[in-house]
């Protein structure tokens, strides 16, 4: 298949679009949604997910609490594979760093409560209240 990239400074693309085109995203609608609740900047803006992007933007993206800082390079309309997404976007030295760091600090330091999962069982309930009369 032909993918057609264009990094002409004028080239623009809808945002939800783009971030599906650059695989930050596995469908359009999860992008959209992103974009809906504010976990994507373009040059420090949020933005609705109808706002283009253009050629030298810099993008702020937030996937599960990770932050992801890229300048646009190209446009592609359609999604292509991961190594023709990567050449659309280039990461910053900032924002690297800063990824870098927050995945060593959830490595270093795991959240106590993402073992659980939904509700307590009728064990976990008993050493709940088991804890709870000691204090």
């Amino acid at each position: 298949m032909n993918y057609k990239i264009s990094t002409e400074p004028g080239a623009r693309l809808r945002i939800d679009k783009w971030l599906w085109a650059a695989r930050f995203f596995k469908t359009r609608s999860l992008a959209a949604d992103a974009v809906g609740k504010g976990h994507v900047r373009i040059g420090g803006e949020a933005v609705k997910a109808s706002k283009d992007v253009r050629v030298g933007d810099r993008v702020e993206i937030e996937i599960d609490h990770v932050r992801w800082e890229v300048d646009v390079l190209g446009i592609c309309e359609t999604r292509g594979p991961a190594s023709i997404a990567q050449t659309l976007y280039a990461e910053t030295e900032a924002g690297r760093g800063a990824r870098a760091a927050e995945q060593e600090r959830r490595r270093l330091f795991r959240e106590p409560a993402s073992a659980l999962h939904g509700r307590p069982t009728k064990r976990d309930r008993r050493t709940i209240d088991k804890l709870s009369r000691e204090d």
